[in-house]
């Protein structure tokens, strides 16, 4: 059920009220039905959904899945849902990731710069904002047992066959918009990006019944 007395900032939801799901293919949907199995699964049984998206440098990918994921399950009305992210390694996140999901009408605020800069991302105008960083996997930020991890790499997939504490793993890869950094169109493509994630998460969430 959407959340009809949503804190979230207007800007998404204009944005997320023109997702089209009718857009994703069967083939796509049946990679991502484990994933709306397993958050069924558990809210069917009144437990907290943890979800950790792993991608190998957790700088783009795995973050934007983890926060589109986070606003999802807010505009569903899914109170029991928390997302994480991490990598095979820790880097950061890229700036490109913190600008599209800003366009996109998230609050961004830089917490702490250095090599591997904190950001608070906010979706909502009474929620705890989302803390963005790049953190391995396994990292005391995230849970150590009782989630699904989500592989959104090809490369974190193959090279993580086993995710310690993990309930289910389950690989739901993107194209990393790093192909295009430092070009002209950078920023269109890592939007297309975002938008890819924000509307598939759209179709998995929008078959949960709370």
């Amino acid at each position: 059920m959407i959340n009809t007395e949503t804190t979230l900032f207007s800007g998404i939801v204009d944005l997320i009220e023109k997702l089209d799901p009718k857009s994703i293919s069967a083939e796509r949907k049946t990679v991502l039905q484990p994933l709306a199995d397993f958050i069924q699964a558990k809210v069917s049984s009144k437990e907290d959904v943890r979800i950790n998206f792993i991608c190998t440098h957790n700088s783009r990918r795995s973050h934007l899945s983890q926060v589109w994921a986070q606003t999802m399950a807010h505009y569903f009305n899914i109170d029991s849902v928390f997302c994480y992210s991490g990598g095979t390694e820790a880097t950061a996140l890229f700036p490109m990731v913190a600008e599209t999901l800003s366009r996109s009408g998230f609050e961004i605020q830089t917490l702490s710069t250095g090599d591997n800069p904190v950001y608070s991302i906010k979706f909502a105008a009474n929620e705890h904002p989302i803390v963005g960083f790049s953190k391995k996997l396994d990292d005391d930020f995230n849970p150590r047992s009782h989630f699904a991890a989500i592989m959104t790499c090809d490369s974190a997939n193959e090279a993580c066959p086993f995710v310690p504490g993990a309930e289910r793993r389950i690989p739901i890869t993107f194209e990393d918009p790093k192909a295009f950094d430092h070009t002209p169109q950078q920023a269109e493509k890592y939007n297309e990006r975002s938008l890819q994630i924000a509307t598939e998460l759209f179709f998995v969430f929008n078959q949960i019944n709370s």
